[in-house]
């Protein structure tokens, strides 16, 4: 722990007056919401994570966690206050079910924060060289456990604000989470050279700049190449708002469109709709699925559309599927979403809340899940199709039983839930991090935007507007080959974290 004449008024701060450091801790969480998009202020990641790490290193471990918990709280009530939206505003439910909702799931997101103090100020023992090892690690498995425990919420990982920077180049070694710890490395770095001096110092202040050096090596590499001749693809957007969708009078008027658009684009060989972009279920509008899948044929397209799915074929009871239906080739083909969103798509709940959520006019039946593994779409021209619906797409590890053999990432979505809110360009973010970690082009299709064609390097190669009818066409290469993360995934980093909290937990046990 650092000496009483070692304290700068940061530390005096966190010590004398810890509510007012508190309510700092939740500002600059607040603020690193504009690393993500649609601010994009990558460079801020590590000018804000900063003062967390300083705290970790200077004060007990109880106290730097309730910072990060803080910090936690305020990053994730500012990034996700569009699930007030989603809830209120168009999911029809009570205000207070609302905010319930979206403050409890901040409070859940900072307490995995509030963990991540913890360990990083247990493990250091306000030793900046223990830190520069620890705080990455900790970071980074914490960002890791929130994605997946209690079916996992991976929004707001710190590597998703790097994909434009050099710092992406390390995406397609160790994937999002690799980026996160390099950032994590060249902030602690940045700490370690303010708390030492002289020897120390030289060597920490190189370590700065390397996992940016690196990054931007890495970047250069061609992980996977191109094959084959182009592909025309275009991407269909009707631009209706979600408490429109599903009126009556709107159907007819969706179906015309999406058909009309089709129809005029005979040149494109793969077009696109979006999530649930039909608003009936499929055996209801049976004759006009038919009619499409007639038009692709007669002009060799392969047309992908969402849509829910009633099927029968597993059970007794019809199961409804959030699906995306494959018409056009020899044989329809479908996809089923696998990673369904809970208290969106699913409700763990008793019977007795659900019967509560039924008389309160609430969405209360659950979607059917798809496999875990699905066979991959393959269209009329040979293609082979690694689909992700929606909320899929924040689970990189989960599609990458597609790699190598998908040829193209194809990403359809409904972000009309989020209305004009920061949630569109933060799913962009992401689905431009999928097709950087694995090197595939990336077709996006949304019902109201930001539907988008995204390059293997994970470059924004075309977007369209939002709250608009959107017809864009472009022309999309097949890529081969395979990245280091998709061969691994997560497995490298997480080794890496386990080893080295492991190293510094034994360390510490024997006081050493």
């Amino acid at each position: 722990m650092a000496n009483k004449k070692d304290r700068n008024l940061l530390f005096s701060l966190t010590a004398d007056r810890p509510g007012i450091s508190r309510l700092l801790a939740f500002a600059i969480g607040c603020a690193t919401t504009l690393v993500f998009a649609p601010a994009e202020w990558s460079i801020l990641a590590p000018i804000l994570t900063l003062p967390l790490l300083f705290v970790a290193l200077t004060v007990s471990p109880k106290d730097a966690a309730a910072h990060f918990f803080w910090f936690g709280f305020g990053l994730f009530l500012v990034g996700t206050y569009w699930i007030y939206i989603s809830v209120y505003v168009f999911g029809n439910a009570a205000l207070w079910i609302a905010l319930l909702l979206m403050v409890g799931l901040s409070l859940i997101m900072a307490t995995f924060l509030w963990l991540a103090g913890w360990v990083i100020a247990r493990l250091s023992h306000g030793e900046p060289w223990r830190l520069y090892f620890v705080g990455p690690a900790a970071w980074v498995l914490i960002e890791w456990l929130r994605g997946w425990i209690l079916t996992g919420f991976p929004w707001l990982a710190h590597g998703y604000g790097q994909v434009d920077s050099v710092l992406a180049g390390w995406a397609p070694v160790l994937g999002v989470y690799g980026v996160s710890m390099m950032m994590m490395f060249a902030t602690a770095a940045i700490l370690v050279a303010i708390m030492t001096n002289g020897k120390e110092r030289l060597i920490a202040l190189p370590l700065i700049v390397l996992p940016w050096i690196m990054g931007s090596i890495l970047g250069s590499v061609e992980w996977t190449e191109p094959y084959g001749k182009a592909v025309r693809t275009t991407i269909v957007q009707a631009g209706v708002p979600q408490d429109q969708k599903w009126l009556p009078a709107q159907r007819q008027v969706t179906l015309d469109f999406y058909r009309s658009a089709t129809l005029s684009v005979p040149e494109s060989e793969l077009v696109v709709w979006p999530e649930v972009a039909i608003p009936a279920l499929h055996d209801r509008v049976a004759d006009y699925l038919n009619i499409v899948d007639q038009d692709a044929k007669r002009n060799g397209q392969t047309v992908l559309l969402g849509i829910l799915e009633n099927s029968s074929e597993r059970s007794i009871e019809p199961r409804i599927y959030n699906s995306v239906l494959m018409l056009g080739g020899v044989e329809r083909q479908v996809y089923r979403k696998r990673h369904l969103v809970p208290f969106g798509e699913y409700f763990p709940v008793p019977a007795s809340v659900r019967e509560w959520m039924k008389m309160q006019n609430l969405p209360y039946a659950d979607l059917a899940a798809g496999d875990d593994v699905q066979p991959l779409l393959i269209a009329a021209n040979g293609a082979k199709l690694a689909v992700a619906v929606c909320y899929e797409d924040a689970y990189g590890a989960e599609q990458l039983y597609a790699f190598p053999d998908a040829d193209l990432l194809i990403n359809v979505s409904n972000d009309a839930w989020f209305g004009d809110s920061i949630a569109p360009h933060q799913h962009l973010q992401i689905a431009r991090m999928r097709a950087l970690e694995v090197g595939r082009y990336s077709v996006r299709s949304t019902n109201t935007g930001i539907s988008a064609f995204i390059g293997p390097e994970g470059q924004l190669l075309q977007a369209g507007q939002q709250f608009t009818d959107e017809i864009m066409t472009a022309d999309v290469r097949l890529h081969r080959g395979t990245t280091i993360y998709a061969d691994c995934g997560n497995w490298p980093v997480l080794i890496i974290c386990f080893l080295t909290l492991g190293f510094f937990w034994i360390r510490s046990r024997v006081g050493i």
